[in-house]
């Protein structure tokens, strides 16, 4: 009995003991109800919690548009009488609905109709739209319906002429047209081959089978070149599967190559099957501004004359320095040399990544419009045509003009969107001006305080406006060709966001490295913030150097690298806009660190952070991480082999880690021609692996095996001198992956569980499974 108390009394003893070490330890270990938490906060969880956000006008003719929206109810399609100043359903979804399922005998959800090309008759009578490949005519009266059958052809993968009767498509690496209307097929060229074919769209980095070409106004000719790719350097991947792997191999140039792709360019006339080669030296695969030679599914950088006589064309040099504007007679293939601009660092004609270059050429007038940023900032100037001269600059200040959105040639004025123009304002910040040719009279048309995206009508006396910033919603009004606000369209509702708990980011703005130049981002927060806790800080960081870390200024429940989900697990995540990362700044801050991409504006990134950390006792500064995807994944690397005094956790997902093994068009323009130096070349000191001794935090690695967008080499470049310094770091291969796969739910789980376990020093929950 004494044996069996005593064994009783040091059970009890035990259990007392256990008591607070297992009460520390679930304080230490974070649940799947917190994993849960967090994952209500991804981007596709959220989606659904904010209604009547978009507005994409589609205009039927000068006065009216219809747009779809996502309402409580579902997709709403609603036309706006811009005249009336009205707002009205575009049609009856019920009745529409019921029309379809009794022809089609399938249970159609009115507020899910999935149909497409939608128009109206000119008087609005009717509707007409294509579902499920048939096309619908219905009264807009009675709802009775015509559905037509009748065959209409397409091809695969084409470019569609302006007037919708052919389709240009590539084949056996020759261009063809199809005839939408009876399907014949035309064979334009005939002498392509492998790696020296017409319209082909490889830029290395990225590949389609849809041509890259321009139609003529009048859908009777076409704009395009042959690609000489013979002899340029392979690039090579090898596809998991089981037994043998199937390899992809094609060509990708990279920096110093001394062969590399070179357009060869041509007009092709569709009824004559005739080519006209343009009678000038092959250019580079460059276009003025960032990035690729497509904008819009068209080619940039070319421009027809609306008479199709003439075409215009700007030729950027492979270091991106000197361009040219020339323009062609399409007929005789003749071209003439009109003006010839040059950047030192490197040109732009536009300041945001795949904007459309800020160049028009003014035939009638015998003019044109040119964009540079001579006086370190983005502004337009006015040339003759005949001379090059300039005649007088339009836009001047400490301020960059972003995108020309309308030339009106007869009432000499320009639409255009800027921003930094209004003092005390968030220079991120666009908004939509008019000025005259000769720079006088410039109007600020979108006057609140935001971020602005504007469409104009076709006659361009409507603006439809939408405006929002970080914290405040979109609102979409219409307003008259003066600004003037005439009705409001749309407001977006928030509330079931905000049921979620939910919190607004914060916007910051700290010093950067030089004490001076103020630079800005955001800060986010967890739903359960207690401003009493400590909190460790992780940057979502991407570097550009063609945008930066924060993305979109418009409002959005989702940012960067599911940022909001990873704050929610106990972080504040920062994203802040680096010296180096948007053209939208000044030329200098722009081009900051050319020629040193590992710079990657780290050390402005540490100063902000530090200075949030002054400015709130909530930031654990001694707790830092970082994490990134591609541009950001090599930012990452660099920050925890490069500033490891600072950085003590990152996830580093698909680095471009040394640039000589990525596409020579991202690095000789920002890092410049590759140049042998001191027994090395410029390009050496920015090589990641050539770090990776310094390495003393927690690095996470991940690559796709498949991405042929950042070669997984670069990355096993540098793991191959981790391993060589014994340094101990973690991978994931994802195979068969490309580029695009940090939004997968494991790779997501897996950054959480990095930053959980070695940042926060807690415990995940063991394979918590994220759904989508």
């Amino acid at each position: 009995m004494t044996d069996h108390r005593q064994l009783f009394l040091f059970i009890v003893l035990i259990l007392s003991l256990m008591l607070p070490f297992e009460k520390a330890h679930a304080q230490d270990a974070l649940s799947d109800a917190d994993y849960e938490r967090a994952e209500q906060m991804l981007s596709w969880n959220l989606s659904d919690k904010v209604f009547n956000s978009s507005v994409s006008p589609n205009w039927v003719d000068n006065h009216h548009f219809w747009y779809r929206t996502n309402t409580r109810r579902g997709v709403e399609f609603r036309l706006i009488n811009a005249s009336g100043q009205s707002k009205e359903q575009a049609f009856d979804h019920e009745r529409l609905a019921a029309s379809m399922s009794d022809i089609t005998d399938l249970s159609i959800d009115p507020y899910d109709l999935r149909i497409t090309g939608l128009d109206f008759e000119d008087d609005f009578s009717a509707l007409i739209f294509q579902f499920r490949g048939d096309t619908w005519s219905c009264s807009l009266q009675t709802y009775n319906c015509d559905v037509s059958s009748e065959e209409r052809y397409s091809a695969p993968m084409s470019v569609t002429s302006p007037d919708g009767k052919w389709a240009a498509y590539q084949k056996e690496y020759n261009l063809w047209v199809r005839n939408l209307e009876t399907g014949d097929d035309i064979q334009l060229t005939t002498e392509g081959v492998e790696h020296h074919s017409f319209g082909t769209n490889n830029h290395g980095w990225s590949r389609s089978d849809r041509p890259i070409l321009t139609w003529s106004p009048d859908s009777r000719k076409i704009a395009t070149f042959r690609l000489d790719e013979r002899d340029v350097g392979m690039m090579t991947l090898w596809k998991t599967m089981v037994g043998r792997p199937e390899a992809d191999i094609w060509p990708y140039a990279l920096p110093g190559d001394t062969v590399v792709p070179m357009l060869e360019r041509v007009v092709l006339d569709v009824e004559s099957q005739e080519k006209v080669w343009l009678n000038v030296e092959p250019d580079h695969q460059r276009a003025s501004n960032c990035c690729g030679l497509i904008r819009g599914g068209q080619w940039t950088d070319i421009e027809w004359s609306a008479d199709g006589e003439h075409l215009a064309f700007v030729s950027t040099s492979r270091d991106y320095k000197d361009v040219k504007l020339r323009v062609a007679d399409p007929e005789s293939g003749e071209v003439t040399e009109i003006f010839e601009d040059r950047d030192e660092i490197f040109f732009e004609s536009n300041l945001t990544s795949r904007g459309f270059p800020n160049w028009r050429v003014l035939h009638d007038s015998s003019e044109f419009i040119w964009f540079n940023r001579s006086d370190n900032w983005g502004h337009l100037y006015l040339h003759d045509l005949q001379s090059g001269e300039l005649k007088n600059r339009i836009t001047g200040g400490d301020w960059n003009v972003v995108d020309i959105l309308h030339v009106d040639e007869e009432n000499r004025t320009i639409h255009f969107t800027a921003v930094a123009v209004e003092e005390d304002r968030d220079p991120y910040h666009e908004y939509l001006y008019r000025i005259n040719f000769d720079g006088s009279g410039m109007e600020l048309l979108t006057p609140v305080e935001a971020h602005h995206s504007v469409s104009l009508s076709p006659d361009h006396s409507y603006i439809v406006n939408t405006f929002s910033d970080f914290e405040t919603p979109q609102k979409t009004v219409l307003r008259d060709a003066d600004g003037n606000e005439l009705m409001t369209i749309e407001e977006a509702d928030i509330e079931d966001l905000l049921a979620t708990g939910w919190k607004k980011p914060v916007p910051i703005r700290a010093k950067a490295r030089d004490g001076e130049t103020d630079i800005y981002g955001i800060m986010i927060l967890p739903t359960d913030f207690d401003e009493n806790k400590s909190y460790p800080i992780i940057n979502a960081i991407y570097p550009g150097p063609q945008a930066g870390s924060v993305g979109s200024r418009h409002f959005s429940p989702t940012r960067r690298g599911q940022a909001q989900a990873l704050a929610e697990l106990g972080f504040v995540v920062v994203a802040i806009d680096a010296l180096g990362s948007s053209p939208i700044r000044s030329r200098e801050f722009h081009t900051a660190y050319a020629g040193d991409m590992v710079d990657n504006g780290l050390p402005d990134q540490i100063a902000a952070m530090r200075q949030l950390a002054e400015e709130y006792s909530f930031i654990d500064i001694e707790r830092a991480g970082i994490y990134g995807h591609s541009g950001g994944g090599f930012a990452t690397a660099a920050a925890l082999t490069m500033h490891p005094e600072f950085f003590k956790v990152g996830v580093s997902g698909a680095g471009n880690h040394d640039n000589r093994g990525y596409t020579y068009y991202w690095g000789e323009k920002y890092q410049g021609l590759l140049e042998e130096e001191n027994g090395g070349d410029n390009y050496e000191q920015s090589a990641i692996q050539l770090q990776a001794e310094n390495l003393e935090g927690k690095l996470l690695i991940t690559y796709g095996s498949m991405d042929t967008n950042v070669h997984p080499g670069m990355t096993l470049l540098f793991v191959d001198e981790l391993i060589r310094h014994n340094k101990d770091f973690d991978l994931i291969v994802m195979p068969n992956r490309g580029h695009g796969y940090a939004s997968e739910p494991y790779n997501i789980r897996k950054t959480w569980d990095y930053f959980v376990e070695h940042l926060a020093g807690k415990t995940p929950p063991k394979e918590y499974l994220i759904r989508r």
